[in-house]
């Protein structure tokens, strides 16, 4: 059975279709392209897997195929000029669209292409992996990494549809499902205390990848997110709360260098640090935050930081963030599951003493 939400942005509202099965529906997105020229984008690992199942959606069209290297290392300025030669050299239109078939990698790249391309095409999200279903390729950020610092170049720039097909889970990793469930968690920690009971309850099923389970979770996770987007698109305010757990988890990342970790086991870690933050500010109870690390554990994901970064250098990466204001950092942290705060209003030694007792817990 198909789900259907609509992330409610006036004229440019899209819908989100969940279900097994979706790719060769071509019916579900094609009528929301305005042309004929259509360039899908992925990668070596999903196109042999997947490219064959879209095609049938894809019939009649002029179709172009861009396959990257597998990987975060790939998610560049250089990748994105890479893409628009191909669509130069094709002499795509204005009216053309990019299709992002991938994980959040792709979908990022394939998004910013599609926004800096004569000022902006459609595109359409196709994730392949739990993470960039339930998180990237919904709310229209895209972007490249800079060597200083993750996803600091890039636009907003909504998808005119996203179809998440579930299927195409059944072949990921296990490491990536993981990853994956590090995001849902955040929804339920930032906004929706009874579906982080929920996962609770069913996180055993979700890691034997149980289709019910994982449609409930896609849809319950894109519901939490299409809320705050279409309340806040551009991150003038709550939309920050979606960064739980991301200014460490981003440091995580650019201090080990791009794709040693995946962006959802540093943003587990992530997640874990700013509740014990939030525990000795005394904003979370002590029962609280043992949930959430038992939580973040049962699905088989860190923590605590990598040993090799330590505090000063987690300090250092964590300066290059999009929340910095005016000099002063702003951290996502919890007053209860449920109930994230965005802010700069907490003791500098209580964030210096989560560092070093999470480099040595590690």
């Amino acid at each position: 059975m198909m789900r259907t939400l609509t992330v409610e942005l006036g004229e440019r509202s899209y819908p989100i279709h969940i279900g097994a099965g979706l790719l060769e529906r071509g019916e579900l997105w094609r009528p929301r392209l305005r042309g004929r020229q259509v360039m899908v984008v992925t990668n070596e690992v999903v196109g042999p897997l997947c490219l064959d199942r879209l095609r049938p959606a894809l019939q009649g069209l002029q179709v172009e195929t861009v396959v990257l290297p597998d990987g975060e290392a790939t998610k560049t300025l250089d990748t994105v000029a890479g893409i628009v030669d191909r669509l130069m050299a094709a002499r795509f239109a204005r009216d053309c669209a990019l299709v992002a078939l991938g994980g959040g990698v792709v979908g990022d790249i394939t998004g910013f292409a599609a926004a800096i391309y004569q000022r902006g095409v459609d595109f359409v999200q196709v994730p392949t992996t739990l993470l960039a279903q339930v998180d990237s390729s919904v709310g229209g950020k895209t972007g490249v990494n800079h060597p200083l610092g993750k996803n600091m170049i890039g636009a907003f720039h909504q998808p005119r549809a996203v179809i998440a097909d579930i299927a195409t889970l059944d072949t990921l990793p296990d490491r990536e499902l993981r990853a994956g469930i590090a995001e849902v968690v955040k929804y339920g920690l930032i906004r929706d205390a009874e579906f982080f009971a929920w996962l609770e309850a069913r996180m055993d099923d979700l890691l034997a990848r149980e289709r019910e389970a994982t449609a409930e979770a896609v849809e319950r996770s894109c519901r939490n997110k299409a809320e705050v987007v279409a309340a806040d698109e551009r991150e003038a305010g709550q939309r920050a709360l979606l960064n739980l757990g991301h200014t460490f988890g981003h440091a995580i990342e650019t201090g080990l260098g791009y794709g040693v970790w995946l962006h959802g086991e540093a943003v587990a870690a992530g997640m874990c640090m700013a509740a014990r933050l939030s525990e000795r500010l005394g904003w979370l109870p002590a029962a609280e935050r043992v949930r959430i690390e038992s939580l973040v554990e049962r699905a088989g994901l860190p923590t605590a930081p990598p040993p090799e970064l330590g505090p000063e250098r987690l300090l250092e990466l964590m300066a290059v963030d999009k929340k910095v204001q005016r000099g002063r950092l702003r951290l996502v942290l919890l007053r209860a599951i449920g109930a994230a705060v965005v802010t700069a209003d907490f003791d500098p030694a209580a964030l210096r003493a989560e560092l070093a007792a999470g480099a040595a817990a590690a």
